[in-house]
């Protein structure tokens, strides 16, 4: 069977209006972050770091779902998997294997640089990127409750397409401590969707 990757991104990172290059390509979009590393990107075959995830490890980069989060989007404890129930390794409190999702080093009230890979790109209308509060439930899937729903950062893109490499920096909320998960919502302009990316960060 021919595959068409449409490789659809929930892509994650902070970022500052202004620090991006901007460049025109394609309708389709496909991408995720690596730095820091989303658990998709985890998960991805050729990656080696978190194995026995199921589908995703072949698309890590189509984690697709309803824009308008959080009045809209996915449900509550199918954030992370964007409503796939395919991709639900991505929504659990531990890995596959029952280990911890290993965690990214970040420091709060620090700027961080952060980069997404893109195959494909797509008429963006912003990145917004939210965090869990201060004493969050780790031991279950994420829900609107653990997080911050006023984002902390929010990127305009005014209906540009990203370049194949993106990277941004912008500063990390203040106040947190310990392991935490920041959640990227990459709102397309042009589809009623929107690409949702976890990432495991010990403040």
């Amino acid at each position: 069977m021919r595959t068409r990757t449409r490789l659809y991104a929930a892509v994650l990172g902070l970022a500052t209006a202004g620090a991006f290059v901007l460049s025109t390509g394609g309708a389709s979009a496909h991408g995720y972050t690596d730095q820091p590393l989303s658990r998709q990107k985890m998960c991805a075959a050729n990656g080696g770091i978190v194995t026995g995830c199921g589908d995703i490890q072949w698309e890590p980069q189509s984690v697709e779902g309803p824009k308008g989060f959080p009045a809209a989007g996915p449900g509550d404890g199918r954030i992370c998997s964007a409503n796939h129930t395919n991709f639900g390794a991505l929504d659990q409190p531990r890995t596959p294997s029952g280990a911890p999702w290993p965690t990214t080093k970040v420091t709060g009230g620090q700027s961080y640089t952060f980069r997404w890979q893109f195959t494909a790109s797509h008429a963006t209308t912003d990145f917004r990127y939210y965090v869990t509060k201060p004493g969050w439930n780790q031991n279950h899937a994420l829900t609107r409750a653990d997080l911050n729903l006023t984002p902390f950062l929010t990127v305009p893109y005014n209906g540009q397409r990203p370049p194949s490499t993106l990277t941004h920096t912008g500063t990390l909320p203040t106040g947190l401590s310990g392991h935490h998960v920041i959640l990227g919502v990459w709102t397309i302009a042009d589809t009623g969707n929107a690409f949702y990316s976890c990432a495991d960060v010990t403040f």
